[in-house]
């Protein structure tokens, strides 16, 4: 059984290098044309994936020390890390606390 691993691995980084190769806009790839990247990667199944995942797409890279501060984030944002989300709950439980001080008014 153990036999079989290095051929799954390379079958899974190849799947994964495809798909990701056909997935990536045209302006994001470097070098060749995609439909070239996408030959490399189906005709040399060991150093194709690595040489896309390595030289064929641009990479979105990090500050430098590799901590993302706020300016450095794109994309979504867990609302737990959303300061728009946090406001609106905050927002929204004075809207709930003026409510019940104004509906419980017990005189």
């Amino acid at each position: 059984m153990l036999r079989y691993l290095p051929f799954l691995l390379m079958l899974a980084l190849t799947i994964y290098a495809f798909i990701d190769c056909l997935n990536t806009p045209e302006e994001e790839v470097k070098h060749l044309p995609k439909v070239v990247w996408v030959l490399i990667i189906l005709i040399f199944t060991i150093v194709g994936p690595a040489v896309w995942l390595f030289a064929g797409k641009k990479r979105q890279g990090s500050p430098a020390g590799g901590a993302r501060g706020a300016a450095g984030r794109r994309g979504w944002v867990a609302p737990d890390d959303n300061p728009d989300f946090l406001r609106s709950l905050k927002d929204e439980d004075k809207k709930d606390d003026n409510k019940n001080r104004d509906g419980d008014d017990p005189s």
